[in-house]
């Protein structure tokens, strides 16, 4: 997708990611995939090679999780390992903090960085996508990178 068609937001994330290092490429498969399933076939990429952006409550501090799709965050195991209180955050929170949509949040270019860890079953994949900021965007990624990009910390989250 040419970036003068790619919405405002996701452009905030192409930048955000080429100021960190990144190429900043940013892809709109050609097939719609409302789900990360639909998007691996879209890109050919295995299933759990899929990151989602998941916002939770640290106690009452937002933070930012990138969960291998296939897994579920462990709330209680999770909290522990980060030393509180782990819970989803509402809806209009999300979208408040991270400047993007909820079925489109990009690990980076939110109005303010928020604490983020990566889950380590990430790094089973040469590479990961994630989404691009906005519905049906996506860039292509690795683990190591991923981390770098968004000053994250590995963890295990199931």
């Amino acid at each position: 997708m040419r970036r003068s068609s790619l919405p405002a937001v996701a452009c905030r994330v192409a930048d955000t990611l080429i100021a960190r290092g990144h190429h900043g490429v940013i892809v709109s498969p050609e097939t719609p995939a409302s789900t990360a399933a639909d998007a691996a076939r879209a890109l050919g990429a295995h299933p759990t090679a899929i990151t989602t952006s998941q916002v939770f409550l640290l106690d009452n501090d937002p933070v930012l999780l990138l969960v291998a799709d296939h897994h579920a965050v462990d709330l209680v195991r999770t909290g522990k390992r980060l030393e509180g209180t782990l819970r989803p955050a509402p809806a209009e929170l999300v979208e408040r903090v991270t400047g993007q949509p909820i079925d489109g949040t990009a690990p980076v270019g939110h109005p303010t960085n928020l604490p983020t860890w990566v889950d380590t079953a990430l790094s089973e994949h040469p590479e990961v996508w994630a989404a691009g900021g906005h519905p049906n965007t996506v860039f292509r990624t690795n683990f190591r990178e991923l981390v770098r990009i968004t000053a994250g910390l590995p963890i295990q989250v199931d």
